[in-house]
C-alpha cells in the first residue's frame, strides 16, 4: 500500500477536516495525492479557496499541494487509505456520541474495495475501532476485516494554536489489525512524521493511550482546582503556594484554571463511559471531572460574594469576561467552559458583557446562544480575564481601572497580572 500511494497509484482520503483533519490532509498531500473529504459545503468551498475555516494554518499552506476539496461521496471511490477525523463529542448527558464516528464509518464502506485500509484519527475509548466501527465498515461493504481490507488506529495530538510542536513534530502512535497492516501503517505515517513512530502492539493500546493522555492532564489539574478553592477559604495566594512548592526539584508545576475544549474536557468521559460498561464505577477519574466541571459555579458564586461585600446588588452589576475561547490565541470555542461561566453569571441576574477577539461571533450565538460584542464598553463592576490571549497580557492594571467603576473588582482566572493599586480588588484562582 505505501509504495502504491508513494508512486501516486493510489490516493487517500481524509475525512472530516476540522483541526485535525485539515492539517494532517495537507501534510500528506506534499507526498501523496489526496481527497479531503468534509460534509460541510461552505467549509470545502473556504479550502478550495485557500483559507483555513479554523484559522489556524495560513494560505501558504495550501499551495502546491496534490490535495482535492470534496464534499461528494462518489469521489471517495477513487481513494484506497482512508484516514477518519471526524468528531467525537459528548452529549448533555457526558455521554459519548458516535454519530459522526459511525457516520463516517458507513460512508467509507460503501466505497471500500479489497486491499484498502481505514485508519481512525478520532478519540474513542478503548475498543469502539473494533466493536463499534469495523462492524459498519463490514456490513456496507460486504467485505472482511483482515482479509479483504486492513484497518488501524492512530490517535491525533493535534494541538491548536501551538506553532511550534506542529503535526509533523510530534511523536505518533500507530497500530493495525495485523503486523503487515501495521508496518503499512507506520510507513505511511512515517513519511510525513520527522519526530518518530511507535508501534503500538494492538489497536485497543493505541486507544487506551490517547484517552489516558488527556484523563493524566485532567486529573491534575481538578488537583490544582480543588487546592484553590481551599486555598482561597483560607485566604492564601494560591499561585504563590505553587512558586513556592515549585522550587522542590520533583513538583510538577501546574496551575489551576477553567478545563475546556475537546481533550481535556471530554475525552475522560470515553473512559467512564467504557468502565462502567464493563463493570467498574471509577472513583478518581470522575471526581476529577466533577471538581473541573464545577469550576464556573465557584467563580460565578465567589464574584457574587465579592459584589455583595462591596455594597453592590448582583442584579444591578455590569460585569465583562474576557475570552471565550477553550485557550489562548486559538478561535476554537469547543466546549468553552467561559460560556457555562457566564451562563452561571447571569442566573444570578447579572448583566454580562464578552469580548474575544479571536472568537467568531456567529459560533458563539451559535453554539451557546451568546452575543459577542465589538470591544468593551465601560462602568463595569467586574471584570473576568478568562482566556489568556496574547493581546490581554499586554494590558495593565490602569486600562482596567479605566473601563471599570470607583469600586472595581478584578478576577484574572489566568494568574497574568501584578496588582499593586489598592484601589482595586484583585483576585486570582
Amino acid at each position: 500500500m505505501y509504495l502504491k500511494l508513494l508512486n501516486k497509484e493510489n490516493k487517500i482520503a481524509v475525512i472530516g477536516l476540522g483541526y485535525v483533519g485539515l492539517p494532517i490532509a495537507l501534510e500528506f498531500a506534499k507526498y501523496f495525492d489526496v481527497i479531503g473529504f468534509d460534509i460541510n459545503q461552505q467549509r470545502i468551498a473556504m479550502m478550495q479557496q485557500g483559507q483555513d475555516p479554523s484559522h489556524e494554518l495560513d494560505s501558504l499552506a495550501f499551495i502546491n499541494k496534490n490535495i482535492t476539496f470534496t464534499s461528494d461521496t462518489e469521489v471517495l471511490k477513487q481513494a484506497h487509505f482512508f484516514v477518519v477525523a471526524v468528531p467525537t463529542p459528548v452529549d448533555d448527558y457526558k455521554v459519548p456520541d458516535l454519530k459522526p464516528l459511525l457516520k463516517a464509518s458507513q460512508t467509507i464502506g460503501k466505497v471500500l474495495k479489497k486491499g484498502d485500509y481505514v485508519v481512525f484519527e478520532s478519540t474513542v475509548y478503548p475498543g469502539c475501532t473494533e466493536e463499534d466501527c469495523l462492524p459498519v465498515l463490514e456490513k456496507e461493504s460486504n467485505l472482511k476485516a483482515g482479509v479483504d481490507f486492513k484497518i488501524g488506529y492512530s490517535p491525533e495530538r493535534i494541538n491548536p494554536g501551538d506553532k511550534e510542536r506542529t503535526i509533523d513534530k510530534i511523536l505518533k502512535i500507530v497500530s493495525g489489525n495485523d503486523q503487515e497492516a501495521l508496518a503499512e501503517i507506520a510507513a505511511v505515517y512515517g513519511q510525513i512524521i520527522t519526530a518518530g513512530i511507535y508501534k503500538a502492539p494492538t489497536i485497543k493500546v493505541a486507544e487506551a493511550a490517547k484517552v489516558i493522555e488527556n484523563t493524566q492532564r485532567d486529573l491534575n489539574i481538578s488537583l490544582m482546582n480543588e487546592l484553590a478553592i481551599i486555598f482561597d477559604k483560607m485566604g492564601i495566594d494560591t499561585k504563590d503556594v505553587i512558586d513556592a512548592a515549585s522550587t522542590k526539584w520533583n513538583f510538577i508545576k501546574l496551575y489551576p484554571g477553567l478545563v475546556g475544549g475537546h481533550c481535556i474536557g471530554v475525552d475522560p468521559y470515553y473512559l467512564l463511559y467504557k468502565a462502567k460498561k464493563i463493570g467498574y464505577d471509577p472513583q478518581v477519574i470522575h471526581s476529577g471531572r466533577r471538581i473541573n466541571d464545577s469550576m464556573p459555579g465557584f467563580i460565578a458564586k465567589r464574584l457574587v460574594q465579592m459584589l455583595i461585600q462591596k455594597g453592590k446588588s448582583p442584579q444591578n452589576a455590569k460585569v465583562l469576561v474576557m475570552g471565550v475561547t477553550f485557550k489562548e490565541n486559538v478561535s476554537d470555542i469547543r466546549n468553552s467552559k467561559v460560556a457555562d461561566l457566564v451562563k452561571e453569571l447571569m442566573s444570578f441576574s447579572i448583566n454580562v458583557h464578552l469580548v474575544d477577539p479571536y472568537a467568531s461571533p456567529n459560533e458563539v450565538a451559535h453554539e451557546y446562544g451568546l452575543t459577542l460584542m465589538d470591544s468593551p464598553s465601560d462602568q463595569y463592576d467586574a471584570v473576568i480575564v478568562s482566556v489568556g490571549h496574547q493581546h490581554y497580557k499586554e494590558l495593565t492594571i490602569d486600562y482596567f481601572k479605566s473601563i471599570m467603576n470607583g469600586t472595581p473588582i478584578l478576577m484574572d482566572l489566568k494568574g497574568m497580572y501584578q496588582n499593586n493599586d489598592s484601589k482595586i480588588t484583585y483576585w486570582r484562582l
